[in-house]
């Protein structure tokens, strides 16, 4: 028994250091942990010690994720909140590593990601004990709005309020106290009833004192590209506290708050588009570069979303297709 003993102590400390998670060759902050991804499995260990599942989808060669590793996880607050009281796990969101699922179904990473309806990365889903999703971050937070979304599940809010609603109470800071106005918005009150034949509509929701939707209106409208493709759309601007009486795409009696809470609109700007038929058929819900922005309207615009139903297949092709031509894109610009 006694020798037993000796040769488990041994093998304890011999064992290989914890294998760091990483994306291809980029590793994660320690705060993300490899798993054997049965995550029924992972569920169940974390909330033995209080902790709920945060998974993160990301791939290879992505700015934005890039951008959210190196501001959120570069504050040791953000890294204690979610060490405290999250299991983190990340997918490569074109990756073939095998996961099984709550629904006891196993998928590789990039099925995951499609069943999930990832459309962008990063994405973080915010899971509670039984694998119900609870909040769901579509693309780049800042900090602040980062951790506000993590103590959203930490503290069990979602039996009080929606995920939503939490989201829109954090408050935006450093940014003009007043919305910013521009020529090609539609002029209230709105009808925004589709018809066939109609231009795609782009329903921008965005709040004061928010800084990403300024920078929004400074950089992203200011480009000549930009700008020619949005003339291809009707553009309504609507306050996400509003309370001004519209008709909804699809022909409904409603006003900016309600409607903003139904379409479940989180963060802003967020930028929910509609076809002739006002069905929606993509939206942009987080802070996004003018690359990116002007690739979402040629994506809607165009009618590419009917036979590519995952945007970021769409962005690469469309970078392929630029740099064909001479046109070395910046994905960060």
């Amino acid at each position: 028994m006694r020798r037993l003993l000796v040769l488990l102590v041994l093998l304890c400390t011999v064992s290989p250091a914890p294998t760091l998670a990483q994306i291809g060759d980029e590793v994660l902050p320690p705060v993300f942990v490899e798993t054997l991804l049965e995550l029924p499995d992972d569920a169940a260990q974390a909330a033995k010690s209080g902790k709920r599942l945060l998974l993160y989808f990301g791939q290879v060669g992505c700015p934005y994720c890039k951008e959210f590793m190196q501001t959120s996880f570069a504050q040791k607050t953000i890294v204690e909140q979610t060490a405290k009281h999250f299991l983190s796990i990340a997918f490569n969101i074109f990756g073939d590593r095998e996961v099984t699922w709550f629904d006891g179904k196993t998928r590789s990473e990039k099925e995951l990601a499609k069943f999930l309806k990832v459309q962008f990365t990063p994405t973080l889903l915010l899971l509670d004990e039984k694998g119900g999703i609870i909040g769901r971050i579509n693309g780049f937070y800042p900090p602040h709005r980062f951790s506000a979304a993590l103590d959203y599940s930490a503290r069990r809010l979602e039996g009080k309020l929606s995920f939503a609603e939490h989201m829109k109470a954090v408050p935006q800071t450093g940014a003009s106290a007043t919305l910013n106005e521009q020529p090609f918005f539609m002029k209230p009150p709105f009808n925004l009833a589709r018809k066939p034949g109609a231009k795609p509509l782009a329903v921008l929701f965005e709040t004061r004192h928010c800084a990403p939707c300024d920078e929004l209106h400074k950089e992203g409208f200011k480009r000549d590209r930009i700008l020619a493709a949005l003339s291809h759309f009707d553009v309504a601007r609507i306050s996400l506290s509003g309370r001004e009486a519209l008709t909804t795409p699809d022909g409904r009696r409603s006003n900016a708050e309600a409607w903003g809470r139904e379409l479940r609109i989180s963060y802003t700007p967020s930028v929910v588009f509609f076809d002739d038929r006002g069905r929606e058929v993509f939206r942009l819900e987080a802070y996004v570069r003018s690359f990116h922005f002007a690739s979402s309207l040629e994506y809607v615009g165009s009618g590419a979303y009917r036979t590519e139903p995952e945007f970021q297949r769409f962005l690469q092709q469309r970078a392929e297709h630029l740099k064909a031509g001479g046109d070395q894109p910046d994905l960060w610009r």
